[in-house]
């Protein structure tokens, strides 16, 4: 397997986001090692928050969250998926499998060894991290989703048959989507603090291929993988939030399903905010750090 690296330079002088960087190293299944890149900021003793990204975002989308989330004296990390960020980028498409990004992030979960954990979670950071939830309850106090889910192999909607027949072919991420996914309106350097973990297509690889690995086929390789969480998830009676856009194409009733079938979302104060679409962290950022304190308290 080949790893790119994106080069420490593009990371310099981006608009409000000047966090050092922390990183963990994991050996895969293949023996490959993987270097995962994560901000932390607040004591290392303290309770964390983990900020969770979707695709093709990085901890850049959540530097309107953390100082505020880190002034109530917790841990706050946001983890960069591989292929993510400043997160390592195996090069080609076939490195990337639902199974591997799972096995990926439990490694480093279990490296970080972190416990006590109030998870949020969104798009694609949802979907690893309620896998996280799944195969490691006791780490985790409480959990918030935010347009997310996990794919459980019913079938394809027009919109994803779509989405993911584009990028089964592609050989770059098609950037303008990002935009269509919020109704914030980003300066051009915050549009270009976005892509600068990618200097060329070639570092694109993993991004390209998420869409393609959205378990909603019925022979998908993930959605057995996925089933198994979410049955898991069935079990999880800690307190359990969502808080969705109402302009969110991609994850929609999704919280409602949640609500169902997971005991500890029964009860909970969940939310969609208004003129919100998918990228959230975007269009509601202090909306969503009220709702994330207000759930600290929750037992």
């Amino acid at each position: 397997m080949e790893i790119l690296r994106t080069p420490d330079a593009r990371f310099e002088n981006l608009p409000d986001y000047d966090f050092a960087p922390s990183y963990t190293v994991v050996r895969d299944a293949g023996g490959a090692e993987i270097r995962i890149h994560h901000v932390d900021v607040g004591p290392k003793d303290a309770q964390p928050i983990l900020l969770m990204h979707g695709n093709p975002t990085w901890a850049y989308l959540y530097r309107k969250m953390i100082p505020a989330l880190a002034a109530t004296g917790r841990r706050v990390i946001a983890v960069d998926l591989v292929g993510c960020g400043r997160s390592d980028k195996p090069s080609k498409k076939s490195d990337y499998t639902l199974a591997r990004h799972y096995d990926w992030m439990s490694k480093w979960l279990e490296a970080m060894d972190l416990s006590n954990i109030t998870l949020f979670c969104q798009d694609w950071g949802g979907t690893i991290g309620l896998y996280l939830v799944s195969r490691y309850p006791d780490r985790f106090d409480r959990v918030i989703a935010s347009n997310t889910g996990l794919p459980l192999g019913e079938g394809e909607s027009d919109f994803m048959k779509m989405w993911v027949g584009m990028m089964r072919q592609a050989t770059e991420f098609p950037w303008p989507m990002l935009a269509q996914g919020m109704t914030a309106k980003l300066s051009e350097a915050e549009l270009a603090a976005y892509r600068a973990p990618f200097p060329s297509p070639e570092y694109e690889a993993g991004i390209c291929e998420f869409p393609v690995l959205i378990a909603v086929q019925t022979d998908n390789p993930g959605a057995p993988l996925n089933r198994e969480a979410w049955a898991r998830l069935g079990e999880f009676r800690k307190p359990f939030l969502t808080i969705f856009g109402d302009l969110d194409p991609v994850a929609r009733g999704w919280d409602m399903r949640a609500h169902e079938h997971i005991p500890g979302a029964r009860g909970q104060a969940h939310h969609n905010i208004a003129q919100a679409s998918h990228f959230i962290q975007e269009d509601a950022p202090q909306e969503l750090v009220d709702h994330l304190i207000r759930f600290l308290a929750v037992q």
